[in-house]
């Protein structure tokens, strides 16, 4: 382990699966994943993949938040007893055994500064009761759940992901979706829930709480949910199914309609000198793009431009041109300032940041630049062949994937049902 990371500059740097040698002349897999300044290895046979390791890194570490609201060194080594119970009941004989956090709330108790008092004072006997471990027959929910307010709670995030080619073609889409979970209700409902739509899924994986055969032949999803939050539901959108309305997309009119779902559209001039270079970024809005279709703000806009190893500073300076109006008519120095956003250069990384907080709902005509030079110690610079833009635009999902409705049964009681979409990208652009 010690020669493995001794090798690389940086935590990031390392390889997240780990072959090390063991005493017995064959290969032991080491999974690591860093989480609070922590970093959290499971080691493992060789036979194993390390995606069933990850996974359940991955769920041991959301339970263990779920406990404990924070991770961190003094947390975990405050409540270590109850850290030690969860991997106790979670893990046996090095397989995964009871993984769902409804159970384990009824084996291991979670930590209370009232139970901390009586430990501290040396009083016994006066915990809360609970039922007995496994009472429930429905293994993901406890029996005789109870709530002062029956309320559900749906986030719908989509993700995509894009390359760019040099002349602005599309080369590569995928849109990734997930729908999370909190459930606050009473007694044990049965929930179906239907989509607008319900084609766009692709490859869909499930909570173990929803019933497959249902969604297969109906395309609902029925199921009876745990108490708290939980993923749903996690799919691939198939790009021949995506739609706008009621009006699905041709395969031949693909490439142009997800062209649409990128509202931005980065021109970049690069130069490369003598232990440096200049560059001139260049954003404009995409005529036609849903977003400004929909009257839909993009937010949280930053532009990275990986520089060269030797890089050492760069020096830039922003603007912002609203084609006349601005953001609302306003022309003020300080609002342009502002609108056109701040750069920051991250020395360890050896990246150029730009970050836009808020575009609004700009004019086709506005225009944002990034202007600026770098210097390096390698005598011919060589920076990244591609820029990535990050950008958030909520309110929107870019599958055209809607809740039609929620129906519940086996319960008297009406619930407040509430759902929030919001859709995030990553595009690659290569100059």
């Amino acid at each position: 382990m010690q020669s493995e990371s001794g090798t690389s500059s940086g935590s990031g740097d390392l390889d997240p699966v780990l072959y090390i040698s063991s005493t017995a002349s064959s290969l032991v897999v080491c999974c690591h994943v860093e989480r609070g300044g922590m970093r959290f290895l499971c080691p493992a046979s060789q036979d194993i993949d390390p995606l069933y390791v990850f996974a359940f890194l991955e769920r041991f570490l959301s339970i263990l938040e779920e406990y404990l609201q924070d991770l961190s060194l003094p947390v975990l080594k405050e409540h270590f007893d109850v850290v030690y119970q969860m991997l106790e009941e979670m893990m046996d004989d090095g397989k995964p055994l009871t993984t769902e956090s409804n159970t384990l709330r009824d084996i291991v108790l979670p930590p209370s500064f009232f139970n901390k008092v009586l430990s501290v004072a040396g009083v016994s006997g006066l915990s809360t009761a609970t039922p007995a471990p496994f009472s429930s027959p429905i293994p993901w929910r406890k029996a005789g759940v109870k709530h002062n307010k029956n309320e559900i709670y749906f986030d719908i995030a989509e993700d995509l992901d894009v390359i760019m080619a040099r002349n602005g073609t599309l080369l590569s889409s995928t849109i990734w979706g997930k729908i999370d979970c909190n459930s606050r209700l009473s007694g044990t409902p049965d929930l179906n829930l239907s989509f607008i739509n319900s084609k766009a899924f692709s490859d869909p994986s499930f909570h173990p709480c929803v019933r497959l055969q249902k969604f297969k032949q109906t395309s609902v999803v029925s199921f009876v949910p745990p108490d708290g939050n939980f993923v749903l539901m996690e799919y691939q959108v198939s790009p021949s199914t995506v739609t706008r309305g009621s009006t699905a997309i041709s395969t031949g009119g693909l490439q142009n309609q997800m062209l649409n779902f990128i509202p931005l559209i980065l021109k970049s001039k690069i130069e490369v000198t003598e232990k440096g270079g200049s560059f001139t970024l260049t954003l404009t809005p995409r005529s036609g793009s849903e977003q400004l279709k929909h009257r839909v703000g993009v937010e949280n806009v930053e532009i990275s431009l990986g520089l060269d190893q030797g890089a050492i500073g760069a020096f830039c300076s922003t603007s912002f041109n609203g084609g006349g109006q601005g953001f609302g008519g306003a022309r003020d120095k300080e609002r342009e300032d502002r609108a056109a956003g701040t750069w920051a250069w991250e020395p360890k990384e050896k990246t150029l940041k730009w970050t836009i907080s808020s575009l609004g709902v700009p004019s086709a005509s506005s225009t944002w630049t990034l202007k600026g030079t770098w210097t390096s110690t390698e005598q011919i610079p060589r920076p990244s062949r591609s820029i990535m833009m990050h950008f958030q635009t909520p309110h929107m999902l870019l599958s055209g994937i809607k809740v039609d409705q929620l129906k519940m049964s086996s319960e008297i009681y009406k619930p407040y049902k509430g759902v929030k979409i919001a859709s995030k990208a990553a595009v690659e652009w290569r100059w």
